[in-house]
């Protein structure tokens, strides 16, 4: 029987010093072909870029999978970059499935925008005035007035970013839960957030939504004076991302959380 031939491989590679050298080294080992025609795609880079990377797979009507390698700053979501024995790696990876978050927000001057997030989706008051914020969790107010610079909600590969610097909790990968977390709350001052089956479906109104302004941030893209912002997850799309079995992201998800 013949042997089974390795995954074709793309190469994507963010544009610093650091990743182009890891690129060239790259190539000089592997053959690569272009996304539309790979088996799974290799992006080097840092979060900022495997973001980036993600968010374009998501007009794809085949998203490939993702075996990132780290060649940025943090690099919570790549692996350790090493040239050798990629195609062993990569055949040894263990996927994990991502389900975005999407966010139909709705301005005050009447206009939709429905925008995708990986991460988080971020509620911010645009002036020095605090944001007044009502939250309902599937069509039954929960909270009829937060006071706060903001609030955000965050799926478990977004936990250790924005959110975790919102003092929100960090989210093991298969937990299927939403991190609810709000930005420096005023009131009520002790409120730290809550934790939501990822089925649910988040509403915020905006409370005196002209003077006092709020844009939502669905992980890049900023929509300014919303008036409405309606949050689920989207079961109908999948993507993936491949982690070395030694070093995958869950293991990362609990050393996070012993860290000083």
């Amino acid at each position: 029987m013949a042997d089974t031939p390795p995954p074709k491989l793309a190469l994507l590679v963010s544009d610093t010093e650091a990743a182009d050298e890891g690129g060239q080294a790259l190539r000089a080992r592997y053959d690569f072909v272009p996304v539309r025609d790979a088996d799974i795609v290799v992006a080097l880079g840092g979060d900022g870029f495997l973001l980036q990377v993600l968010h374009e797979a998501l007009s794809a009507s085949d998203p490939k999978p993702m075996f990132g390698m780290n060649r940025g700053t943090v690099g919570f979501l790549m692996n350790e970059f090493e040239p050798e024995d990629l195609h062993g790696r990569i055949a040894a990876a263990r996927g994990f499935g991502l389900h975005p978050l999407m966010m139909t927000a709705i301005t005050v001057g009447g206009e939709t925008i429905i925008s995708p997030a990986i991460n988080e989706v971020s509620l911010l008051r645009e002036t020095r005035q605090t944001a007044k914020i009502e939250i309902a969790i599937d069509g039954q107010v929960r909270m009829e007035e937060l006071i706060s610079d903001g609030i955000l909600v965050a799926t478990p590969a977004g936990s250790t970013a924005y959110n975790l610097s919102a003092n929100g909790p960090i989210l093991p990968l298969q937990s299927d839960l939403l991190a609810l977390t709000p930005i420096s709350p005023f009131r009520p001052r002790r409120w730290r957030g809550a934790l939501l089956p990822q089925a649910s479906v988040i509403e915020f109104r905006v409370l005196e939504a002209r003077k006092r302004p709020v844009s939502a941030v669905a992980d890049q893209r900023e929509v300014r004076d919303v008036d409405t912002v309606r949050i689920v997850t989207d079961k109908s799309i999948r993507l993936e991302l491949l982690f070395d079995p030694g070093y995958a992201l869950d293991d990362r998800i609990v050393l996070e959380q012993f860290a000083s």
